[in-house]
């Protein structure tokens, strides 16, 4: 039995050392061995720009900057309606008496009778030079308690209505069919086909007022289908020669009518 064993073992280190002397190089040969550390490469190229990341927390807040430039004025706003008459001012303190006059002499009556009534004649010529003035020279129309003038400078309606208030009244505000039917003749007697009125409803769509801010009461003279808002923007109105009213843009550009109180006539400027 221990010779088959030293005989198998015999055989077995024969069978290895014919493998070592037949293939022991050949495997050697084909083994990689890693070499030596090799320099540094150059730079590559850039490469291309990554994906978006997340977007990180807002930063701390950043000081103020500087103020920018003045805008551009704005649009002018809505003209408010004329204000409420104030209440009468405070007596002013009294003068002191005036020096004594000269001593009265007797009165020649009837010479006196004869120079006032030849000035109430004159009077008397000079109001009806005075209305001839008015009505042909400076063509102006009154009644007993305004005066009317019509404005020949095409103006849009905003402008028309500062422009009245310059000369101390506004645009006319015809409230009955006697006043409407006077400036419609002087609309017409001046060849004009229409002017701007105060008249409006920038406020609320459809609800036409006075300059004043009063409403329309018991007269209108709207033409047959108007107020009808036909171009959108008809906030405005215009009184044609027919005396007949009609709702127009604001930005139309034509002739107005001014009027005046008699009482304030005298700020009135007419040109």
């Amino acid at each position: 039995m221990d010779n088959q064993k030293l005989t198998g073992n015999l055989l077995l280190l024969l069978l290895f050392q014919h493998f070592i002397f037949n293939y022991g190089t050949e495997v050697c040969s084909n083994t990689i061995l890693p070499g030596m550390k090799g320099e540094q490469g150059g730079k590559g190229d850039e490469g291309e720009e990554g994906k978006m990341g997340k977007m990180g927390p807002p930063g701390l807040k950043g000081l103020p900057g500087e103020p920018g430039s003045r805008g551009d004025f704005g649009m002018m706003g809505k003209i408010g309606p004329v204000g409420a008459k104030g209440d009468k001012g405070v007596k002013g303190i009294e003068g002191p008496p005036g020096f004594k006059g000269k001593p009265g002499i007797t009165c020649d009556c009837g010479r006196y009778r004869k120079v006032v009534g030849q000035m109430d004649i004159n009077i008397s010529k000079l109001k009806n030079s005075v209305k001839f003035v008015k009505n042909v020279i400076l063509g102006v129309k009154e009644t007993d308690e305004k005066v009317y003038l019509i404005v020949k400078e095409a103006k849009k309606y905003k402008e028309a209505l500062i422009n009245c208030r310059l000369r101390g009244g506004t645009l006319a505000m015809p409230k009955d069919e006697d006043t409407n039917s006077l400036i419609a003749s002087y609309v017409s007697q001046a060849g004009l086909t229409r002017v701007f009125i105060g008249l409006h409803d920038s406020d609320k769509e459809g609800q036409f007022v006075y300059v004043d801010g009063t409403p329309l009461q018991n007269y209108t003279g709207w033409s047959p289908g108007e107020p009808n808002n036909a171009f959108v923007n008809e906030n405005c109105v215009e009184m044609e020669n027919t005396g007949f009213w009609n709702d127009v843009e604001c930005d139309l550009t034509i002739y107005f009518v001014c009027e005046f109180w008699k009482k304030r006539r005298a700020a009135a400027t007419v040109t």
